[in-house]
């Protein structure tokens, strides 16, 4: 990602833009999104960054991690975006299923597995945002608590202990099914899904 952005920045190189674009669109785009709550909006603000960035790039030849500098960027954006249109109502659109544990061989049990995703992302959706951000941005983005906390503004420590009650909330929302869990092998997918969600404390 570094030697991409001093492509751009020393070289005017667009073939590098292009992969540093691809590389960081989408991932900006659904960041964007746990603010603004508007895809159209998120894609526009993450369009005019890049944009930007292409323009000003012999200015922003300093920059140590491209990743951190353009998350910081949306963040602001987002922020600016949202307090000037305050007064417009927002309204949560439908994530993807990044959680998804697709099993063909078993239709019913596939159902389940879906009927679990769609029952953990609407406990993630229902955290508080600064805990959903955080979760998002370690599981699903896969950053450490230190860019974390780059992003944010906080400290790796906050990161941690905001990530910790993002999981014991998700943990208490799927207790009933891991409860049953316990006497039924039908049920693993929730098993491995909590130890995936607590195995992000001990990685970062």
């Amino acid at each position: 990602m570094v030697e991409l952005w001093n492509r751009v920045c020393n070289h005017d190189d667009v073939k590098a833009f292009e992969k540093l674009f691809y590389a960081l669109n989408k991932p900006l785009i659904k960041f964007c999104v746990l603010y603004v709550r508007q895809n159209e909006v998120a894609e526009d603000i993450v369009s005019e960054l890049f944009v930007k960035c292409w323009q000003n790039r012999q200015k922003l030849c300093g920059i140590n991690n491209p990743a951190t500098y353009l998350y910081i960027a949306v963040k602001n954006q987002s922020l600016n975006y949202i307090k000037k249109y305050s007064n417009i109502h927002m309204v949560q659109i439908e994530d993807t299923d990044e959680f998804a544990l697709v099993n063909t061989y078993n239709p019913q049990k596939e159902l389940e597995k879906k009927e679990l995703v769609f029952k953990l992302d609407k406990a993630i959706s229902a955290l508080p945002q600064q805990c959903r951000i955080i979760f998002r941005l370690i599981k699903e983005d896969g950053m450490k608590y230190k860019e974390v906390g780059e992003v944010l503004d906080i400290s790796p420590r906050t990161v941690q202990t905001q990530l910790f009650r993002a999981l014991k909330k998700l943990s208490a929302v799927l207790d009933p099914d891991q409860k049953r869990a316990r006497h039924s092998v039908s049920n693993a997918p929730v098993l491995f899904m909590l130890a995936a969600l607590f195995a992000c404390l001990f990685f970062f």
